[in-house]
């Protein structure tokens, strides 16, 4: 099981606390691997996007309008956190429902 977030996020902190057998990547140093970002816009769609971050309200509105990929390529920071992978199984953030499927 692999989470990507940011270390400084108190959410991925939380998630990775129960999560005692997960790796972590921070998305700031390492970027996020180009197919899991596409399989997870492809399955998350808009929602992979962190609309309410201070980072997507500092983008000019005609980045706002660029390709997510690509946006997330350039700001690592605008992923809705965390996404987890285990073992092909995609989850975004860390609501009751991520929580209930992967802690049981």
């Amino acid at each position: 099981m692999i989470l990507y977030g940011l270390k400084t996020c108190d959410t991925c902190r939380k998630a990775l606390k129960s999560l005692e057998k997960a790796e972590f990547r921070d998305v700031r140093a390492e970027g996020l691997p180009k197919d899991l970002a596409q399989a997870a816009l492809a399955q998350f769609g808009d929602a992979l996007l962190n609309r309410k971050s201070t980072t997507w309200r500092a983008l000019p509105d005609d980045d706002r309008s660029r390709d997510p990929l690509a946006l997330l390529t350039d700001h690592p920071t605008l992923m809705k956190r965390p996404l987890i992978d285990d073992g092909g199984t995609l989850y975004l953030g860390w609501g009751a429902d991520t929580q209930a499927a992967l802690l049981g």
